[in-house]
């Protein structure tokens, strides 16, 4: 059984997942579209894609698209998904899953209404170090989790400004000064991912942007937003805690390893740097960084790569870690590249098979507003001063 799959936005991360829909067994034909005609056609062009359509709408109204996949400015995925699903298409959402409360419970509304397919495609469901605390959790080895870290630092220097022209135009410095926590699940769904809870209040504290270089500024961003730099706590059902930090100034390598985590029990516990990993109980320390370590798939310098700034080709171009479990892959994936740590194939997978059995995905419009809702709450704390706020929950998926 296959579908076939239309691409929404041609920028620099579609493409690299244009590649592996295209190659997996599960879809068919894969289209585009983008705002900007010309680079649909040379993504079209480039991958051998099976066409294009003039914009969004065109391609719901066609009978040739069972599914999107929505790759667009990370503010726009709300609406679009739900104008998917509503038009009668499974939908693939790059993160974060929405940016308000109202926004996440109409996608879940569409979901119960249409029956339809819904998965968000964070990266961090995949980290290895995620999966291996995953793995250890459903084993006991930490005895009782209590307390955990999820982090992503990507300072704007190393990639983000040229990543931002490219999508935002000459209004780029208004959309590049988007709130470090309406963008949370690269370090929430990291935690969450391996820990089988939820979030149920936060206090946040955000830092304001001292570079004075016009992003970060209330006076020209789109999201009236001075916050480059944030870091929430919040608490789980069930007891105990975890932290994130979204930064965007920081002094860190964030090429070698932009999301890091660690997790305490009352047994073991795991830490992460950039480029170490240690296992620890009480009897001493176990180095697990050749572990949790992807192999790269493709050179950065392969030409593929060349309109992303050289900071940020690392992202597209990780392998597998010995912790990955990729006999549930396609065979066709084996040479094909990889991102972000080996997430990419397993997302692609998730999808395409959910879809064709109609089973749900890991990242599902459930798990997905646990791992997106916790930041919007957490942005709303960090403007009070960090007052302490409940994070709604929508329970868990329905059994299919």
């Amino acid at each position: 059984m296959t579908f076939s799959l239309g691409i929404v936005g041609a920028g620099q991360f579609s493409g690299q997942f244009a590649t592996l829909f295209q190659a997996h067994p599960g879809v068919s034909d894969v289209h585009v579209t983008d705002l900007l005609p010309e680079r649909a056609e040379q993504l079209a062009a480039a991958q051998g894609l099976a066409g294009t359509f003039p914009s969004y709408e065109a391609m719901l109204e066609s009978k040739e698209v069972d599914a999107v996949a929505v790759f667009t400015q990370r503010w726009t995925h709300g609406p679009l998904v739900v104008q998917g699903l509503n038009a009668g298409k499974h939908v693939y959402s790059a993160v974060p899953m929405a940016v308000t409360t109202q926004e996440i419970a109409a996608i879940i509304d569409a979901v119960k209404a249409t029956g339809l397919t819904y998965m968000m495609g964070e990266t961090s469901q995949y980290n290895p170090a995620t999966v291996h605390a995953r793995n250890q959790i459903a084993e006991g080895a930490f005895g009782r989790l209590f307390y955990a870290e999820g982090d992503y630092v990507h300072d704007m220097d190393l990639g983000f400004y040229e990543a931002y022209q490219y999508s935002g135009g000459e209004n780029w410095k208004a959309t590049a000064s988007y709130p470090p926590l309406l963008y949370p699940t690269h370090s929430v769904g990291g935690v969450l991912g391996a820990w089988q809870t939820h979030a149920v209040s936060v206090s946040a504290i955000g830092v304001r942007d001292e570079r004075g270089d016009g992003v970060f500024d209330k006076e020209i961003s789109q999201f009236d937003n001075d916050f480059s730099n944030a870091t929430a706590l919040f608490e789980v059902a069930g007891g105990g805690s975890f932290r994130t930090n979204e930064f965007r100034r920081v002094g860190y390598p964030s090429h070698i390893r932009e999301s890091r985590f660690r997790f305490f029990g009352t047994e073991a516990s795991m830490e992460q740097l950039a480029t170490v990993a240690l296992w620890q109980d009480k009897k001493g320390v176990k180095d697990i960084t050749e572990l949790l370590e992807p192999k790269p798939t493709m050179s950065p310098d392969d030409p593929s790569l060349q309109h992303i700034a050289p900071e940020r080709r690392a992202a597209f171009t990780s392998g597998s870690a010995p912790v990955h479990d990729r006999s549930r892959l396609p065979r066709e994936f084996d040479n094909l590249h990889n991102g972000h740590e080996g997430s990419h194939h397993f997302l692609v997978d998730d999808f395409v098979t959910a879809v064709n059995t109609r089973t749900l995905p890991s990242v599902n419009a459930w798990v997905a507003a646990r791992y997106t809702l916790p930041g919007i709450i957490a942005h709303q704390s960090a403007l009070k001063g960090g007052v302490r706020l409940e994070i709604p929950d929508f329970g868990d998926a329905p059994a299919v």
